[in-house]
Formats: C-alpha cells, sequence, structure tokens
C-alpha cells in the first residue's frame, strides 16, 4: 500500500512539473516571436547566455550517478543487507547504508552546486524579478530543487531506522525501495528540465 500510494502521489506530482513545462514553452514561444518581430535579443536568448554549462552538466551528471549507487542500495535492502561485511573500501561487500550514504552525500552535492549557481547568475543580474524568463527558471529549478531537498530528508529517516534496529525487517525493506521510487522521479525529472531548460536550442 505505502508503494502504491507513493506511485498515485508522484503521478500528481508529475502534473505540476507539466504545467512548469508548458509554461515555460508558451512563455519562449510569445518572447522569441516577440523578439523577432522587433529585431531584438528575446529573454531566453539572453538568458541561456548566462549558464555556465560545463558545471550544470558536472552537477547533472552527478545527480544522475546518484540514481545508480541508489539502486545499488535497494538491491543489497532486497537480499537483507544493512551493512557492509568487509573493509569500507570493498565496495562489493558495501550494503543498504553505505549506498545510501553516498547517494545522499551526491545529492547534497547537486543541491549545494545548484545554490553556487544560483549565486553566480544573481551576480550577473540574472534573478528571480528581473523578467519574466528568469521567473520561470527559477521556478522550474527551485522546485525541483526543493524535491531533492526533501528525497535528502527521506534518506536521514531510512538510515535512522536502520541504526535504531537491531535487525533489519521487511517493513525497512519495503520503506528503502519507496525511497528509491522518489529518488528515480526526481532524477527523472531533472533530466527533462534539464535538456528543456540547458539544451533544447
Amino acid at each position: 500500500m505505502v508503494a502504491i500510494g507513493t506511485w498515485i502521489w508522484l503521478a500528481s506530482d508529475l502534473m505540476f512539473f507539466a504545467a512548469l513545462f508548458a509554461a515555460y514553452f508558451n512563455l519562449r514561444s510569445i518572447t522569441n516571436a516577440a523578439a523577432a518581430q522587433a529585431g531584438t535579443e528575446s529573454m531566453w536568448q539572453w538568458g541561456v547566455a548566462h549558464f555556465n554549462m560545463p558545471f550544470a552538466v558536472t552537477n547533472t551528471l552527478i545527480l544522475i550517478l546518484s540514481s545508480v549507487t541508489c539502486q545499488m542500495g535497494v538491491w543489497k535492502a532486497e537480499r537483507g543487507q544493512v551493512g557492509r561485511t568487509g573493509s569500507l573500501l570493498q565496495v562489493g561487500q558495501w550494503g543498504l547504508r553505505e549506498w545510501y550514504i553516498l547517494t545522499f552525500i551526491m545529492g547534497a552535492i547537486f543541491v549545494g552546486g545548484q545554490a553556487t549557481e544560483y549565486a553566480t547568475l544573481a551576480s550577473e543580474g540574472f534573478t528571480l524579478s528581473t523578467n519574466a524568463y528568469t521567473s520561470a527558471f527559477f521556478l522550474a529549478t527551485g522546485f525541483h530543487g526543493l524535491h531533492v531537498t526533501g528525497g535528502l530528508i527521506a534518506f536521514l529517516f531510512m538510515l535512522g531506522r536502520t541504526y535504531m534496529t537491531r535487525t533489519f525487517t521487511h517493513e525497512q525493506a519495503v520503506h528503502a525501495v519507496v525511497t528509491s521510487y522518489y529518488w528515480h522521479f526526481v532524477d527523472a525529472v531533472w533530466i527533462i528540465l534539464f535538456s528543456v531548460i540547458y539544451i533544447l536550442r
């Protein structure tokens, strides 16, 4: 029931992101058409010129790879292996905790990278209130950043439960799997968001 409830919630959340995408494409279409008619640079063209693509790509790769480490943790949870069975350097012997801690760290790095990007953009006059394009950018990426932060909190709760109990139960395994659903969803949404905002021309 927890898994089904999570899927229903994620589906409703997807509708909100779909609305953000629709608003973004509509705004870009209007500003591009108006700029072409006036023979000037559109807000969208002005905005994308501020992006640091190498930094954004690196930050995105970190988030994508965190989905891989998360799935590794899920496979360990399904086998009932909560902790490592060997040295910390023996990655093959890691359990759910080690993989989820690594996923948490990578997710935190992504959020930190996004905050750094926001600070850089703000120093260049690219702020929430600059124009309609910047408002759409910060609304879409900021809402996603809140979801990533929510995922990090979910990882903390999941890891906390494994340390508070002596045995790894089926309920905890389900909790770990459901947490991975959410994390994979957040990653998939970012791939689409990144492609639309940073790459699509």
